[in-house]
């Protein structure tokens, strides 16, 4: 292991009136630098993951995070993006800053604000994580892209709406406990199951409450080596963190086996030197339910096209052999892109160091991470445990 989180910061995802996106980095950065007792002049390194894609005007963003504090002023600063991922891009980089040793402690942010750009820019910016020129004109943004990869799942494995509704409902409960969800109500199983008014088919056949929300947010975490993590009020560190790229057009890949999910899974757990049975807890991209599902399988809890079985006997539940996005997930957390990494890890932290109030797992010792962007592509595990 070579870095620690030590502080975290999170806004509440949603429709946040009178935030910029300026505000949101400000407020996570000086938040997550007080949570970690830590002073802006000791941080040595700054990442911001930042999506954008044409949901800001402000395209160069990396320095937003200086305004924070006047002690941050000429410190390296770097803007990362890598579509859906682009919060564990960040992460992921800072800890090769610590590991390099350029850096003893690292301030990592990440913020979007979507909900100011008109609806029908939304899918348009969201596409541009796609292959454009072969899937940029599937209908429904990527809601359409999911919505295929979900016709075609039930057409390999049988209709699988009943597990997509499990999925949904459960994450929706567990979103109850968190403060920061967007969305804190129990939906309900029999009202993710029906389609109706309120709950119209979106893409194939997901309907709404499959799909993650259109998101402002900003989270942040600040990350130290190991022995200056130790001098500090809490430590959690990374035992694995991985990292896959898989081809970018769909049209090179079987998108039904997440097989980039898999390899990252596969080599986080060799890393750290353990089973996906001995993690306490998961929080993975469920930008869509179905992804969910397959995600189940991909980690390695269920063989391939088993993935109802997982939600179907309860194994992902709160109460579960493995929880699986005790803080509801991006399905009622929201889905702020460049914040949801982020966001991950800081939750995840919250957990291991008991302090995640009504979201909180009981006995979590290890906490696992899958970030995905794209169908895929770019993948995202890391394994967290707390040393102080």
């Amino acid at each position: 292991m070579t870095a620690c989180i030590v502080g975290w910061a999170h806004t509440p995802f949603g429709r946040l009136e009178g935030e910029t996106l300026e505000s949101l980095i400000v407020r996570v950065a000086r938040d997550a630098l007080a949570d970690a007792g830590v002073a802006a002049a000791d941080v040595d390194e700054i990442v911001l993951g930042h999506f954008n894609a044409g949901f800001s005007a402000q395209d160069f963003t990396a320095s937003l995070v200086l305004q924070a504090s006047p002690d941050l002023r000429f410190k390296r600063a770097s803007r990362v993006e890598n579509a859906c991922a682009t919060g564990s891009a960040a992460v992921h980089q800072a800890i090769k800053a610590i590991a390099a040793r350029t850096a003893r402690i690292a301030l990592v942010v990440g913020a979007e604000q979507m909900t100011s750009t008109p609806a029908e820019d939304i899918g348009r910016n969201l596409l541009k994580a796609s292959y454009v020129r072969e899937e940029a004109d599937i209908d429904g943004g990527f809601a359409g892209i999911f919505g295929q990869i979900a016709a075609r799942y039930f057409q390999r494995w049988g209709d699988q709406s009943d597990a997509l509704a499990r999925i949904a409902a459960k994450n929706h409960r567990n979103g109850v406990g968190n403060p920061y969800a967007q969305i804190r109500k129990d939906l309900g199983y029999e009202f993710c199951r029906t389609e109706s008014e309120k709950n119209p088919r979106v893409a194939g056949p997901l309907k709404r409450t499959d799909c993650s929300l259109v998101s402002d947010g900003a989270a942040a975490v600040v990350l130290a080596d190991v022995a200056t993590a130790l001098k500090l009020g809490k430590a959690v560190a990374f035992r694995a963190a991985e990292h896959v790229q898989d081809f970018l057009p769909m049209s090179k890949r079987d998108v039904l086996k997440l097989e980039g999910c898999g390899e990252a899974w596969k080599r986080a757990l060799a890393s750290a030197g353990m089973a996906l049975s001995d993690l306490s807890f998961v929080e993975t991209h469920d930008c869509f339910t179905i992804a969910e599902l397959m995600e189940y399988e991909a980690m390695g809890l269920v063989p391939e096209g088993q993935g109802a079985r997982a939600i179907a006997e309860g194994l992902t539940e709160k109460t579960g052999r493995l929880p699986v996005n005790p803080s509801g997930g991006l399905k009622a957390k929201g889905h702020p892109i460049g914040a949801t990494g982020v966001s991950m890890h800081a939750v995840t932290a919250m957990q291991l160091t008991g302090t995640a109030g009504d979201m909180q797992v009981g006995n979590a010792s290890l906490g696992g991470i899958f970030n995905m962007g794209g169908t895929a592509v770019a993948n995202y595990v890391s394994i967290l445990e707390r040393i102080k």
